[in-house]
């Protein structure tokens, strides 16, 4: 048994850049063990894996593993799998099934290879529990508890637009390149689910680009992540207590990845309605890079259709 698979690097249009992404085709006949370790073997922080929808409307129906557990939803493979069957199927926007909800992205195509994509968030950002003190979160980023916080964001939150991120903001630019991780402890400092942290900063300096973030996880094949589009919707609810923008709508634009030589862009936008957040989306580019064919043995074969 055979399955076609393409490689493509999300929030950017360079082939050396951006968050890798494996899109498995056909995959209705695998089972869930073996999807993950499908994902495990590519070793991208998702590999996504492209099923028949249940309602013919649909594009395609998602499966989103990382190499350890199943997501039920991620920005980076909505992008990327939006891209890839907009530019298939030549259409300009398609519908994803994802465990999450319906997602409709709006796609944009470029060229045969590359395009973009955006959606509205399945759920809103808000704000899902407590949050560790600058102390702590100090002591795990190897900087000192003045170098948390700028602006209208002087400490650390946690939100979620379907996975849940530790949001740290620091001072600026500088400080987030020099982190230097201190692994100990982790766990006690960030007990939620995969001790996901989103460390952010503005940039006035930088022309086009409104922040700098850097997202680590004890989870992530490195340890850091290149793009992450489910942590910067989990910033869109931050962004949106400013009390400087309580009205209408703003677009941002944050680049991630630059510390690992994976430059990207994720860009947001944030809908407000006397103060309340009504319109949370997501945009980036994506292009193919490679395709191939994964061999599924035989004897794995389950009445002929359960790999």
């Amino acid at each position: 048994m055979q399955l076609h698979y393409n490689i493509l690097n999300v929030f950017t249009t360079e082939v050396n850049a951006g968050n890798p992404l494996a899109v498995v085709h056909g995959a209705d006949h695998l089972n869930d063990v073996r999807m993950q370790a499908i994902a495990k073997e590519f070793n991208f922080s998702e590999t996504v894996f492209l099923r028949r929808p249940e309602k013919f409307t649909n594009a395609a129906s998602l499966r989103i593993f990382t190499p350890k557990y199943e997501l039920p939803f991620a920005g980076h493979p909505t992008i990327g799998a939006a891209v890839w069957l907009g530019i298939q199927k030549r259409a300009a926007a398609v519908r994803l099934e994802e465990k999450i909800g319906r997602i409709t992205c709006v796609v944009e195509r470029k060229n045969k290879t590359t395009g973009s994509a955006r959606f509205i968030l399945p759920e809103i950002p808000e704000d899902v529990g407590a949050a560790p003190d600058n102390d702590g979160v100090a002591k795990t980023l190897g900087i000192s508890p003045e170098e948390i916080g700028f602006g209208a964001f002087p400490v650390t939150r946690q939100f979620s637009a379907g996975i849940s991120f530790y949001l740290i903001p620091v001072k600026n630019a500088e400080v987030l390149a020099n982190l230097k991780l201190e692994r100990r402890g982790w766990a006690s400092i960030y007990p939620e689910r995969a001790g996901s942290v989103y460390v952010f900063t503005a940039t006035p300096e930088e022309r086009g680009v409104d922040f700098a973030a850097r997202m680590f996880s004890p989870n992530t094949p490195t340890g850091e992540d290149p793009a992450t589009g489910s942590a910067a919707g989990a910033l869109i609810g931050l962004l949106a207590e400013d009390p400087a923008h309580s009205e209408g709508q703003r677009n941002y634009t944050i680049r991630q990845g630059w510390e690992m030589g994976r430059k990207s862009i994720i860009e947001i936008q944030v809908g407000l309605d006397a103060g309340r957040l009504v319109h949370a989306s997501i945009g980036g580019s994506a292009v193919t890079v490679a395709d191939g064919l994964l061999e599924i043995p035989d004897e794995e074969e389950t009445n002929g259709h359960n790999c």
